[in-house]
């Protein structure tokens, strides 16, 4: 008989990817497979192993993927295969996250199985916002309500007099579609109008959002404030608090796609997460080495030449190369090193070399003509880079020097995680770090979402969307990701 796996039930928490318990994040990083919801932080994927089966199955309303009976055999199947499951659920599985259904299928179905609490949306937005859900002098009690069922004809669930009658504080799930009839019903069952009242898009939304106002009057400042769901609806005296929070990161509510190979979509979520930005991969390249005709190491020792570099990624790949040729460095003395930028001299630095040119400004034709100037009538250039580099840099420096240009590695599309064309939707910035990235993101989407504003690394890449799509990107300052988050930065924040 094969070996029987076993599910754990994991509330990711509301919010950021650090609200998850120390519990949870240690199964998510020894897990075979994730089925994974919407309302979750998609960076805690991130932790899963790399040979993890990383499964979608997002439930939301009016917007399934699956159904329920769906997402229950999904979870049998994968464990009767012997795979240790990370069921990974927003806030806690058991508030109105049908966890209790999903625990009992398991049971049925003769699965081991376990629970993770996580914080719950109804104790975590309200907190966040600064507002406590209980509060001495206030609020002795809280009350949990789904507003959204299915055996009632309005989907709002009975008990309106008992629930307005409460002096407690009353939390509204899944209510936003629902906010007016809430609050009639709450008023008519006697809960006076200027009960304070809160609407908290927060958490994992796309577009956080806080109104404020009284049982009276609120839906409507919701709806006039364009609040969009997920949210949390508060009633009671404690929604008229508010007590100390941080203030929001200044690119919080910012959804951002990301392009380029692995090492430059880190950079890139280094640089913007800490501002508080959602990332998402929208286009991963991957790197595939190319053969050469030569060895690498013939370009070491003899005459003096320029070694020229125009990213990271070739960096990395010629040093990799020259110690799988077991060249010994030291014969690179009399080579000298030209870099397009900070970025990619930093990379160089990483391998024990500093650049001996870096133009003033990080372009292609600044480049060229930086080496024109420096570089001696019979030394030769060797560009080291991708298949995909501009053929504008060979064409201005072959017409003056002897150049060599040697493609180290060309750049393919990796496949799509699930549930990231959602995201692109949601999309509202693209950061483009290449030509060659461009090139890949438009042969697998088609074309630009229509409402994602794009940001290019540099003039080359804007130049190529331009060309292939008719827009005018935003160009980054800096050719690096730093300078990416900078332009992004600058967009979002108003003109002083």
């Amino acid at each position: 008989m094969d070996k029987q796996g076993k599910v754990y039930l994991v509330g990711a928490g509301c919010g950021e990817a650090d609200l998850i318990t120390l519990r949870g994040l240690r199964l998510l990083r020894e897990c075979g497979a994730v089925v994974y919801d919407d309302l979750i932080d998609r960076s805690l994927l991130r932790e899963a192993p790399a040979c993890a089966e990383i499964i979608y199955m997002g439930k939301r309303q009016g917007r399934h993927s699956a159904s329920q009976e769906e997402i229950c055999a999904k979870l049998v199947q994968l464990a009767r295969a012997g795979k240790t499951v990370v069921r990974l659920k927003g806030g806690d599985p058991f508030v109105f996250g049908r966890g209790g259904e999903e625990l009992l299928a398991l049971g049925r179905a003769g699965v081991p199985c376990e629970v993770v609490p996580g914080i719950s949306s109804a104790l975590a937005v309200p907190a966040l916002a600064g507002i406590p859900v209980t509060h001495r002098g206030l609020s002795r009690s809280v009350h949990i309500v789904t507003a959204h069922t299915a055996d009632t004809p309005d989907g709002l669930p009975g008990g309106f007099d008992r629930l307005a009658a409460l002096s407690g504080t009353l939390v509204f799930l899944m209510g936003l579609s629902r906010l007016e009839e809430i609050t009639r019903r709450l008023a008519a069952a006697g809960k006076p109008g200027d009960t304070p009242a809160a609407v908290l898009s927060g958490g994992s939304a796309p577009h956080p959002a806080q109104v404020r106002g009284t049982l009276a009057d609120v839906a409507e400042k919701a709806r006039a404030a364009g609040v969009q769901p997920p949210a949390v609806i508060v009633v009671g005296e404690t929604a008229g608090l508010e007590l100390p929070v941080p203030a929001a990161p200044p690119l919080r509510g910012v959804t951002v796609g990301l392009s380029g190979s692995g090492p430059m979509i880190k950079k890139l979520r280094d640089a913007l997460e800490p501002l508080g930005a959602r990332t998402f991969t929208a286009q991963r390249s991957i790197l595939r080495e190319l053969p050469l005709s030569i060895e690498l190491g013939s370009l070491c020792g003899g005459a003096p030449r320029w070694l020229v570099f125009t990213s990271a990624n070739g960096v990395r790949e010629f040093f990799r190369r020259l110690r799988a040729e077991r060249v010994d460095l030291r014969r690179l003395g009399q080579c000298r090193f030209a870099v397009i930028g900070a970025a990619t001299g930093e990379a160089l630095a990483g391998q024990g070399f500093q650049a001996d040119l870096v133009p003033e400004r990080y372009t292609t034709a600044a480049l060229a003509q930086a080496l024109l100037e420096a570089a001696a009538p019979r030394e030769e250039i060797v560009l080291l880079r991708s298949r995909q580099g501009s053929a504008e840099l060979f064409q201005t420096l072959s017409a003056a020097r002897t150049v060599r240009d040697i493609h180290l590695y060309d750049a393919e599309p990796a496949p799509p995680a699930a549930g990231d064309a959602e995201l692109l939707a949601q999309a509202d910035y693209l950061a483009f770090t290449s030509a060659g990235g461009v090139k890949l993101f438009l042969e697998r989407h088609g074309g630009l979402p229509g409402r994602a504003e794009c940001v290019c690394i540099g003039e080359v890449t804007a130049a190529a969307l331009a060309r292939s799509c008719g827009v005018t990107p935003v160009v980054a300052g800096d050719t690096s990701a730093a300078g990416i988050a900078a332009a992004i930065l600058a967009r979002r924040r108003p003109p002083v």
